[in-house]
């Protein structure tokens, strides 16, 4: 592996193609926020029940597994750009058969669309990733990353409450149209980068080196360097695919609170994400990468075990509150640093395979949990599978401090 260029100050927004493709993250993120809200309550509606809603979020799922080793190899083979440009097209155009979706019986149909949109995205995400370094330089990856996954918390803030205004204003239709509006600027921006995804020190254009994929997802694996930051993602999905689903009952149940404090409470994890994620975008040049992904790893199982045991003690929701917003901070400095370390891991001519990777792993990973967390719920009781999803955190901990420290 070629060694690195000594990190440069500032962050990467100091580039300009990155400034584009930043915003237009922003924007597309806070459409997808506006249908992500939108669209469980539509489901929910149609169908009278819980399951009808877990059955959508499952469909979103399968894709990004599906379609792995072909998304990857089509990253390492064609430009980047163009891949990009083209899924964020065609994720616009699949959101048109919601406006003829009106009631039960449209149920299908809808379901198809969530199934078209996810098959896209999953396009789209290990294109994105694999071009970040080259984008920005190896020394700002960090930077770039975290100000990437800024943009879901930003949309989140902005699209989460227009998305529950448009639908009770304007219906499923004008969330619709909002949200496509949203990918045609994302993509007229996106059109403006650089069709080889590489800048030079000095601001130009780079030329983009010939793609010959080595193994494709398998090759990804068999490397311990690439192995371990998808291992860590993998057992942290699964953990997260338990709260998904857990969370709600966590609140209502355990400590009775309203439906209310389940929006806000998972409203408020934005607050600590954003402050990190600024802190990182100005500053990850000069932090240590592994280092941060493992604090961020073992901080977040800490305060995990923290707020389902806290549970014993007290239910006054604002204590919950002040935890859920300060977990949003390790949060972002486990995903940043993952996806940071899996970039400098790879190499340029299979990145997008082991991003391919990277989104299974999540998406397998949230599958078992949420089945699981379906699954023994009722029998088991939310408390003791809190437990079991701390633990599985503490897992991904472990394995970070062993893997991405032998991985060094």
């Amino acid at each position: 592996m070629t060694a690195l260029a000594p990190p440069r100050a500032g962050s990467a927004l100091a580039v300009p193609a990155f400034r584009r493709l930043w915003i237009a993250g922003l924007v597309s993120d806070a459409g997808d926020w506006l249908l992500f809200i939108a669209l469980p309550l539509v489901v929910l509606d149609l169908t009278g029940s819980a399951l009808g809603t877990s059955f959508a979020f499952l469909l979103e799922l399968a894709p990004p597994v599906l379609l792995a080793p072909i998304a990857g190899r089509l990253a390492d083979r064609l430009p980047r750009r163009r891949i990009m440009l083209v899924a964020i097209l065609a994720q616009a155009g699949s959101l048109l058969p919601l406006l003829a979706v009106h009631d039960r019986a449209d149920l299908p149909l809808l379901y198809g669309v969530i199934v078209a949109h996810a098959t896209f995205a999953a396009f789209f995400e290990p294109a994105k990733n694999a071009m970040l370094p080259g984008l920005v330089g190896p020394d700002r990856a960090v930077s770039a990353n975290a100000l990437v996954g800024l943009n879901n918390d930003l949309g989140r803030i902005v699209g989460g409450p227009l998305g529950g205004v448009l639908l009770a204003v304007a219906g499923l239709g004008g969330v619709v149209l909002a949200d496509i509006a949203t990918y045609v600027i994302a993509a007229a921006l996106v059109a403006t980068l650089p069709w080889s995804g590489g800048i030079r020190a000095d601001g130009g254009r780079a030329t983009e080196p010939a793609r010959a994929p080595r193994g494709g997802l398998l090759g990804v694996l068999a490397d311990p360097a690439s192995r371990a930051p998808i291992a860590v993602a993998f057992v942290a999905s699964v953990a997260q695919g338990l709260f998904v689903l857990l969370f709600v009952f966590f609140v209502t149940d355990v400590l009775g609170g309203a439906a209310a404090d389940v929006g806000v409470l998972r409203g408020v994890q934005a607050i600590g994400a954003i402050a990190a994620g600024l802190v990182l975008g100005l500053l990850g040049a000069r932090l240590d990468i592994r280092r941060l992904t493992v604090a961020g790893c073992v901080v977040f199982t800490l305060l995990t075990a923290l707020t389902w045991n806290l549970s014993f003690v007290t239910h006054t929701v604002a204590v919950y509150g002040v935890l859920f917003a300060v977990m949003g901070a390790p949060g972002v400095l486990m995903g940043a640093g993952l996806t940071s370390l899996l970039q400098r891991a790879s190499g340029d001519h299979r990145r997008g395979s082991a991003f391919a990777a990277f989104g299974l792993a999540q998406a397998a990973g949230q599958v078992l949990g949420l089945l699981a967390a379906g699954a023994l719920q009722g029998a088991a009781g939310t408390l003791p599978l809190l437990e079991v999803q701390a633990g599985a955190y503490a897992v991904a901990a472990l394995l970070a401090l062993v893997l991405l420290r032998a991985g060094r």
